[in-house]
């Protein structure tokens, strides 16, 4: 017999009334859900009731997260979601608290992170009369979600929590919205739960074409320079071993998107480096010389492919994507196979034939050293002078041999962080790509840490970013969520900085930055602290942060006026790439 306290209905059973309230709690546990992050107020208040029940030691069937601010429990919820591949959950009042998740909402839909936002509303009687904490939430988020959706009546709550998990989670993922006023949340019902499997309108798993995995498989049997892009999709449809089937087959070198950094080991033999704005040399200028061009669950991102009337025009393009609204958006396709990748690797890799592409493998290598000899080694092991980001973050990666997940803010922290970090295993990257949303990295890392419980959470964030969100570190001294801050504090928003130098002759409009001491905001919320101000006792510091038991901010005094290179300036094309910006 099950020992799991959740096998308890408790005191609403199958076919007896309950409430709204208390059937989003059984509607929850249906769809498995052990986290949520959330913040109470008067709208969400009987949920708030009904949850009290669940959280109690001799009855937990949930952990709830408070968190100090409802941006930080959407955010929390991204970062949980991205490593455990679980729909990630908050709870929140409405009007502000609802208002708050919605940059939240937006980074998840840009991302395809899968994640349901809860959000209580005045009762359906007061709809429309600006009453006190009233917004349309409905309206607000339907154009940054897959599906939002008010419900207006107790009896339509288990459907409604069936179809948001069942549309966050299934095809290209992302957030859902429920909107629930107090009327349905404290009105009563005969409890009937139900578990959704499909929607008429809405297809999540396109029809795999075989004509078109043939016309493919052709393509790339007649390659002579192929080469691939990895994206988010190959994390997103756990499909990291169909991909290295299917590169190692057709011996096609690969590059990797920010987003899907993770999903090929650091250390294949067919990894190439990153690719975009600041990613790495060769495989950048490389896409201008492939013959074709594998794009795998990546959405052709403007960072990636700089001007996109130069982009890889000699190139046949090859698109794999579950979502056919990416096909042709950005980039004209040769063939598209509309399909999760899970499916569409294995599939495309049966008709390929074994292929020896070493001589194209090893142009790389040229670029690679002139890479590394120029930027890379000058990055991680400087001779002299202030602390780098980059021999910070190259340390930390080596102190942590590729097993840490890795987790970052926006900025130059961002850039070099993705640049020099390692990875050996998947589900290891949390940033935030298409919205670039600054104060995204401590509650994400928070959400991180609830995720995989078992791995060590590294994040790096600049002044800044950790600003933005600086109250969660209440939410960190509460849980105990060891998270292991890296804060790169070069005293500047960085990347603003360093294009303010580029293309705006220095002129520095309000990016430099009066800090805080930060020593005493950690002592006071009993967080472990230390400053790392030279190199003689970097890695000393860094093995004592990873040692300590709990969270440990490790504050690293960098140069103040370092730039992020090789970059891909503006309106230039991606084989434009300057090793060194002459600012």
């Amino acid at each position: 017999m099950s020992t799991d306290k959740r096998d308890s209905w408790g005191g609403c059973r199958l076919g007896e009334t309950c409430t709204g309230a208390e059937i989003l709690m059984r509607s929850l546990y249906q769809e498995n859900v052990k986290t949520i992050f959330g913040y109470p107020g008067g709208a969400i208040m009987p949920v708030f009731d009904a949850l009290y029940t669940y959280t109690r030691e001799d009855n937990a069937w949930f952990n709830h997260v408070l968190v100090r601010h409802e941006q930080g429990a959407a955010l929390a919820a991204e970062g949980y979601a991205r490593v455990s591949g679980e729909v990630g959950v908050c709870l929140v009042t409405s009007g502000p608290g609802a208002t708050n998740t919605l940059t939240g909402v937006a980074d998840a839909m840009m991302d395809s992170t899968p994640m349901v936002v809860i959000a209580g509303q005045v009762g359906i009687g007061a709809l429309g009369t600006d009453a006190f904490q009233e917004v349309d939430l409905v309206s607000l988020a339907q154009p940054i979600s897959k599906w939002s959706y008010q419900i207006r009546r107790a009896e339509d709550v288990a459907w409604a929590v069936s179809r948001a998990f069942y549309i966050a989670r299934s095809g290209r993922p992302g957030p859902v919205v429920l909107d629930f006023p107090k009327n349905a949340q404290a009105g009563t019902c005969v409890w009937n739960p139900g578990k959704l499997s499909g929607i008429r309108s809405y297809i999540a798993y396109p029809k795999l074409d075989e004509d078109a995995v043939r016309a493919a498989a052709g393509l790339i049997n007649q390659a002579r320079k192929p080469l691939a892009l990895v994206g988010h999709g190959v994390e997103l449809g756990g499909a990291h071993e169909e991909l290295k089937e299917f590169l190692e087959k057709a011996d096609i070198p690969a590059g990797r998107t920010l987003l899907g950094l993770s999903a090929l080991p650091s250390n294949h033999y067919l990894n190439v480096g990153m690719l975009g704005m600041h990613g790495n040399y060769a495989p950048n200028v490389k896409e201008q010389e492939c013959d074709v061009l594998i794009a795998i669950g990546m959405r052709f991102d403007d960072r990636v492919t700089g001007r996109i009337d130069s982009y890889a025009r000699q190139a046949k393009v090859i698109h794999l994507d579950i979502d056919p609204a990416e096909i042709d958006k950005n980039v004209k396709t040769d063939v598209s196979v509309i399909a999760d990748c899970k499916q569409s690797l294995p599939a495309i890799t049966e008709l390929l034939e074994q292929a020896s592409h070493k001589e194209w493998r090893e142009s790389f290598r040229p670029l690679y050293e002139q890479e590394k000899t120029e930027v890379i080694e000058p990055s991680v092991h400087p001779s002299e002078g202030p602390l780098l980001m980059g021999e910070v973050v190259n340390a930390v990666a080596e102190a942590t041999q590729g097993d840490a997940v890795l987790v970052n803010d926006v900025g130059l922290n961002q850039m070099f962080s993705c640049r020099y970090f390692k990875f050996q295993h998947k589900y290891s990257i949390v940033t935030s790509g298409g919205l670039g949303t600054m104060g995204f990295g401590l509650p994400a890392a928070i959400g991180a840490t609830f995720g995989v419980r078992a791995r060590t959470v590294c994040l790096f964030t600049g002044d800044g970013g950790l600003q933005m969100n600086i109250q969660e570190l209440g939410t960190i001294m509460e849980q105990q969520s060891p998270v292991k801050i890296i804060l790169l504090n070069n005293n500047y928003l960085g990347n603003v900085r360093q294009w303010q130098d580029l293309m705006f002759n220095h002129r520095r409009s309000f990016t430099r930055m009066l800090n805080p001491r930060y020593a005493e905001i950690c002592h006071a919320y009993g967080i472990s602290y230390d400053v790392a101000t030279s190199r003689a006792d970097l890695q000393a510091k860094i093995e004592k942060m990873l040692a300590t038991d709990g969270p440990y901010l490790l504050e690293c005094a960098v140069k103040e006026e370092e730039n992020v290179t090789p970059m891909v300036t503006p309106g230039s094309s991606i084989d434009e790439m300057q090793l060194h910006l002459d600012i």
